[in-house]
């Protein structure tokens, strides 16, 4: 198996779990974590045993492959410099700040012939990859997604940072285009809207609810997705599965479904999407969430945002 030479771009809170599981893989070499906070680098670095360097174009030519996992802002240029360059790119979500940045990425990669992949981590998911199989044509979807306030992350607003993405999980499930959109929200302790709630309905005649908050109480993840015949329950925080199914009824029984119920291990959400975007960087598979599932997500959030704050002008 080729070993493909590594860099992480950004090494916060999210990137240093990035270099942890390159670091970890005998398909990759991580040659280096970058930053510009170069005390910040340098820390990660020694507790992986790579280099670190503050200018991530000293790499270009040396790497095949980068994760860029710095602030929405500067995704479009250090994705963008490392495509030109030749090098495949996994970009944390969102893609990209603006849907033109996002779409003029995707152009690059084509050009480029390089993998261009979306941090999109929830299709990554035990729960979600167990059933995806049974998520065809459904009816109705709900989706809550609820945090308590922390300062990292409000360099965004609550649906380009958590309800983004179910925003993706539902689209990529129903494979139809949005031709209604009703959202409300309000920001509660930061500048940006903290908690919101959006109905998606489809040509298909599917539709969807999604609430996302990073000022609850708790932290939950659900999913809930009802399809002809069958109704299924995703914890996505605890992954496990409740399936309930129709069946007939036999003379006198008073609960016709069948229930059943699976828990699955925890996993490791990011280590499996690394290993993904790797294979596809070799040609072994397709990329798993592509750029333009990336940008797709991206413009619902963006319509999505538009609509709550418009209803917040006077």
């Amino acid at each position: 198996m080729k070993q493909l030479r590594a860099a992480v771009i950004g090494v916060g809170y999210l990137g240093r779990f990035h270099a942890q599981k390159y670091a970890r893989r005998a398909d990759a070499e991580l040659l280096a974590v970058v930053d510009a906070r170069v005390d910040a680098a340098a820390a990660v670095a020694t507790e992986i045993g790579t280099r670190s360097l503050g200018d991530y174009r000293e790499l270009f030519g040396k790497v095949d492959v980068v994760s860029v996992v710095t602030p929405t802002p500067s995704h479009f240029a250090i994705a963008a410099d490392f495509l030109r360059a030749g090098t495949h790119v996994l970009v944390e979500k969102p893609v990209t700040e603006t849907v033109e940045q996002a779409a003029e990425l995707i152009e690059i990669a084509a050009r480029s012939g390089r993998v261009l992949q979306v941090g999109h981590l929830e299709r990554f998911n035990p729960a979600i990859t167990a059933v995806e199989s049974l998520l065809r044509q459904p009816r109705f979807i709900e989706c809550q997604r609820l945090a308590p306030f922390r300062q990292r992350g409000t360099d965004v607003n609550v649906v380009l940072d958590l309800m983004i993405h179910d925003i993706d999980v539902i689209q990529s499930i129903v494979g139809s285009e949005i031709v209604a959109l009703d959202a409300i929200g309000a920001p509660v302790f930061s500048s940006e809207i903290d908690i919101a709630n959006a109905r998606l309905r489809f040509a298909n005649g599917c539709v969807a609810n999604t609430t996302a908050s990073r000022v609850s109480m708790k932290t939950e993840r659900r999913m809930r997705v009802f399809l002809d015949d069958t109704y299924l329950s995703l914890d996505l925080q605890q992954k496990v599965v409740t399936t309930i199914s129709k069946r007939d009824a036999a003379a006198g029984d008073a609960l016709p479904v069948t229930i059943d119920e699976q828990s699955f291990e925890q996993g490791d959400a990011l280590a499996d999407e690394i290993a993904a975007f790797l294979a596809a960087c070799r040609g072994e598979r397709a990329v798993a969430v592509s750029g333009e599932d990336g940008l797709r997500a991206l413009q619902t959030a963006i319509r999505i945002t538009r609509l709550v704050t418009e209803g917040h002008r006077p």
